[in-house]
């Protein structure tokens, strides 16, 4: 005898039906993808206007069917899309309101399509205006990393490799390379984008259809640069979510470096930045605590991001052409990541905007560790035409014996320096100065402040293109 559907403890509770509940819960996928209401919406009005255009439907259904969806539309944007397991998805949710709006002509709109090319049209309309947004959120944080940078064109800070003071750059050098990041990032948010721009639409479950639609008029309505060239392809290709997640994943990566890079300024050690209180959170039992709580968040979402292209990629790698249920869950993972992205930026564009550069303490700083040391091999061989490979073991000597004596190097005494070579006269020790050094950096690309004005003004240019 079967078991009783309270005899079977995994059961329990809310699936207290059995199987049958469990299979409800496993297979509905409204939870999730009600945030398709609009594209799926479109996507049917869309269908409605062709099939009506090409005789395959009468003119007056297509008429009532689109007024049907715009009621549909009008009610989900004031009151949300209501949840029913048993309808299972956004499709039929959509569908069945529909046929009590209007009736008999509701079961003609499904003529000539499938849920599978239904779904694969919705997703694409949905990450097609997720991009969209992304880039707009990039565009920000560049506009504001822009602004700082102009502000800080001339103040100069220690550039570091490994995490060791390296040579002086100025700030605004610094900000600038996270720009040209977040460029890249939203090159390739644009390239995915343009692949993704092609619509499913009419390829049906997988075969397309005997009925005579017009792919291309459906393709145009909703903004799509064609129509798929197959109709496997077109139900079962993901590439466009795997871009999405994957140009995410790098974006996410680039904000983690930023915020780590914000968590070590504002430590006391470093002391370059004071957070605002907006973007930071006290102890509960340090009441001098400040801690760079957003900062640290922003570093720990690019985790997920990072977690939901493996998940993608999983999902996708196995499965045989066309549709598998298995691509029910690429929609939870974009979606996530796409929220927690566009949080991230937002966040970070906050900090960006706020933050408070101790710019006396980075100056400070950028002298130590004798920074300034390829600046004494560059003029060695500029001015006294010494080859730069000896002209590098003379300065490693004379760094030697500046820390011996416990002074900077442009402090080293004249007798010792021209112990170690005839041509570190006190003129060379002279032009030591950080000021100098950045000063010194004009090639295209470098940290001089003539070339970061030129850098800020040319990016601004690139962001009104």
């Amino acid at each position: 005898m079967a078991d009783s559907p309270g005899s079977n403890s995994m059961w329990g509770g809310r699936f207290g039906g059995g199987p049958a509940a469990i299979m409800q819960e496993i297979n509905a996928s409204i939870p999730v993808d009600q945030r398709l209401w609009e594209e799926d919406i479109a996507a049917s009005r869309a269908h409605a206007a062709m099939l009506g255009a090409a005789g395959i439907i009468s003119i007056d259904d297509a008429a009532r069917i689109d007024a049907g969806l715009a009621q549909v539309a009008a009610e989900y944007a004031a009151s949300g899309v209501p949840i029913d397991l048993s309808l299972e998805d956004i499709h039929m949710t959509v569908e069945s309101r529909l046929k009590e709006i209007v009736g008999e002509p509701a079961g003609r709109l499904h003529t000539a399509r499938s849920r599978n090319d239904q779904v694969a049209t919705d997703f694409r309309l949905w990450t097609r205006t997720a991009m969209t947004r992304i880039d707009a959120g990039l565009r920000a944080i560049q506009t504001a990393l822009l602004a700082r940078a102009d502000e800080h064109a001339d103040s100069i800070m220690p550039g570091f490799t490994h995490l060791q003071v390296a040579q002086p750059v100025t700030l605004g050098h610094h900000l600038l390379a996270y720009v040209e990041m977040f460029g890249r990032d939203r090159g390739r948010f644009r390239d995915a984008q343009r692949r993704l721009n092609e619509s499913p639409l009419g390829a049906a479950a997988l075969a397309g259809t005997g009925f005579a639609i017009d792919r291309h008029a459906t393709a145009a309505a909703l903004g799509f640069d064609r129509p798929m060239a197959n109709s496997i392809d077109a139900v079962s290709d993901r590439d466009f979510a795997l871009e999405f997640c994957a140009s995410a994943s790098i974006a996410a990566i680039h904000l983690s470096r930023l915020a780590e890079e914000v968590v070590i300024w504002a430590s006391q050690p470093f002391g370059f930045v004071s957070l605002p209180d907006a973007w930071s959170t006290g102890s509960s039992i340090m009441p001098q605590k400040r801690n760079p709580d957003a900062a640290e968040l922003v570093r720990g979402r690019a985790g997920l991001l990072l977690g939901a292209f493996q998940r993608l990629s999983v999902i996708v790698k196995g499965l045989p052409l066309t549709y598998s249920k298995d691509l029910q869950d690429d929609k939870e993972t974009v979606f996530g990541a796409f929220d927690a992205l566009a949080l991230s930026l937002a966040a970070m564009t906050g900090m960006i905007e706020t933050l408070t550069f101790r710019t006396d303490r980075m100056r400070a700083l950028a002298a130590s560790g004798y920074s300034t040391a390829t600046d004494l091999a560059d003029w060695l061989v500029r001015e006294a035409g010494v080859p730069f490979r000896d002209a590098h073991h003379i300065v490693g000597a004379c760094v030697k014996r500046s820390e011996e004596l416990g002074v900077e190097l442009s402090a080293l005494p004249p007798a010792d320096a021209a112990a170690i070579h005839a041509a570190v006269t006190p003129a060379a020790l002279a032009a030591l100065t950080v000021e100098a050094s950045v000063a010194s950096r004009t090639s295209y690309g470098g940290t001089a402040p003539e070339r970061v004005r030129q850098a800020v003004v040319a990016a601004r240019a690139a962001l009104e293109e």
